[in-house]
């Protein structure tokens, strides 16, 4: 087990977050914490950063290492982005930090940002090409990946706050000359990159801003679960969002579900960077990853140790793990199950009573193994402890809909409870829900051919005896549990089956 604290000190903000990696669990967050600093605007025209700022990082900092001790987090890596890059007196700045506070600053270049990021978004999100933008404070990073290799990356010199400050000084958020301006420019900066021009793929947004879009947007739909990583928009989302805080006045903008109160003054402007990289790499759709500079960062470091901790091609495979690790799930048990809905669920193939594609039969076999895994909470709400969890979970990987179905499937009891949670998303049409009552129907039985957790299970197969369906299981041990559990589940495989299923247990 590995932990560290990373200080992310940038233009706008600076943030504190503690990170545990244990190589069951994965990496997980123990603490995370922000404060407003604007620390671009302590630059004057020369670009020196005034002593009030300095004095202001300092003290932020020393109240982040008295936090790291609580946290018995003793390796703390303050890095530095834009405007602290962009100091003249950075020597200066680096120097009383060390005296006053006994920490080193390591202030990284606006390539060195971008790949961060990119090493982020590419461990956590699962398209294979991409561009990725994070907008901070004072700077912009640009990257653009295939396969999940890194190919172009640019570091503009704007973000959020020097926008501000460039066209909406002493002028209200919406005031319309300022919002023409910054878009021209913004759309004049992004032209000027020759490798962005109609890439037609999926705009991956890292950093605040992107995050308060997203929640701005899911509130105003009433988003049926929780978290933005992964969350995707297209166009129009982003237009919507854009004209509601347009319209919004400055006193009411606090009103706005999602919006961040020390980031309201600054949404508008990186939301026209956003729907300007949009329209000039003509995007596909405009996604969000919870995941940014100082995760890829923590993912470098923990890989000196670790190796082989994070796999960018097994993405949705090790968070299900960690997800399971959690929940106490037992490897054996869950990949028991896995096997058992497999061969029935082929078995009922082989005579034509069941047909889905690879990707349901790939959620199918997933939501095997963390099948009831909201036991660990409650046995007697198993169901919906589980349903809740899996799909307000942050599951990397896939996208929200697929981690509704994998909740779906994964808490399967009735028709009644599955139809009750798919009723909170309304995504799903009578098809769907038609395919998803099958696969829960085959997780339910297969679950209890393993109830005692014995493994006793060898093999299984249909057989067509006349009129009637047998369902032959091969068992090593003692079958009391199993017997009585499949007598109980088999008219799930019967609804499937539309008849009478014979079970019959024969020692292998």
């Amino acid at each position: 087990m590995k932990r560290i604290g990373l200080v992310d000190i940038g233009s706008n903000t600076v943030r504190l977050v503690l990170f545990e990696y244990d190589e069951e669990t994965g990496l997980k967050e123990l603490q995370n914490i922000k404060t407003p600093a604007r620390l671009a605007w302590y630059l004057d025209e020369d670009k020196v950063m005034a002593e009030e700022g300095i004095d202001n990082l300092i003290s932020i900092l020393k109240s982040f290492q008295l936090i790291s001790e609580k946290y018995s987090v003793k390796e703390i890596h303050p890095v530095a982005t834009a405007a602290i890059r962009q100091s003249v007196n950075v020597d200066d700045i680096l120097e009383r930090v060390k005296s006053e506070v006994g920490m080193e600053i390591k202030v990284i270049t606006g390539r060195e940002e971008a790949f961060y990021g990119y090493h982020a978004v590419v461990h956590t999100i699962s398209n294979m090409d991409g561009l990725i933008i994070d907008i901070g404070g004072g700077s912009t990073e640009l990257t653009y990946f295939e396969n999940k290799e890194l190919i172009h990356s640019v570091s503009l010199p704007f973000g959020v706050v020097t926008l501000k400050s460039m066209f909406f000084d002493d002028k209200k958020h919406n005031d319309e000359e300022a919002l023409e301006e910054t878009e021209k420019y913004v759309k004049k900066q992004l032209k000027s990159i020759k490798w962005l021009s109609k890439r037609k793929v999926p705009i991956l947004a890292i950093g605040g801003s992107a995050r308060n879009i997203a929640r701005i947007h899911q509130s105003s739909t009433n988003y049926p679960i929780a978290g933005v990583h992964g969350y995707s928009m297209d166009r129009n989302d982003l237009q919507d969002v854009y004209d509601l805080l347009e319209n919004t006045k400055e006193d009411n903008l606090d009103d706005i579900d999602g919006l961040s109160k020390d980031r309201s003054d600054i949404i508008l402007p990186s939301t026209i960077v956003f729907k300007s990289l949009y329209d000039i790499s003509r995007a596909q759709e405009f996604k969000f990853s919870r995941q940014g500079i100082r995760e890829g960062l923590a993912m470098s470091m923990i890989t000196r140790d670790y190796p082989a901790a994070f796999n960018k091609y097994h993405i949705f495979r090790d968070s299900l793990k960690e997800l399971a690790s959690d929940f106490q799930i037992d490897f054996e048990e869950g990949k028991k199950r896995q096997e058992i809905t497999e061969r029935l669920y082929h078995e009922l193939e082989r005579y034509d009573f069941i047909s889905i594609s690879r990707h349901e039969k790939y959620l199918m076999k997933n939501a095997a193994y963390i099948f009831y895994l909201g036991s660990f909470i409650d046995r007697d709400a198993t169901s919906q402890h589980t349903y809740y969890l899996i799909s307000n979970s942050n599951i990397n990987g896939i996208v929200h809909r697929d981690r509704v179905k994998l909740a779906l499937l994964a808490s399967f009891k009735n028709k009644t409870l599955l139809k009750f949670f798919a009723d909170e998303s309304g995504w799903f049409n009578s098809e769907e829900m038609s395919i998803l009552m099958k696969l829960g129907s085959i997780l339910k039985f297969a679950n209890a051919l393993n109830i005692s957790n014995t493994s006793i299970v060898e093999d299984l197969y249909l057989d067509d005896e006349e009129d009637d369906m047998t369902l032959t299981i091969k068992y090593k041990g003692d079958p009391i549990a199993e017997e009585y559990q499949a007598a109980r589940q088999k008219k799930h495989i019967e609804k499937i089956m539309d008849g009478h299923l014979e079970i019959k247990f024969i020692e292998a």
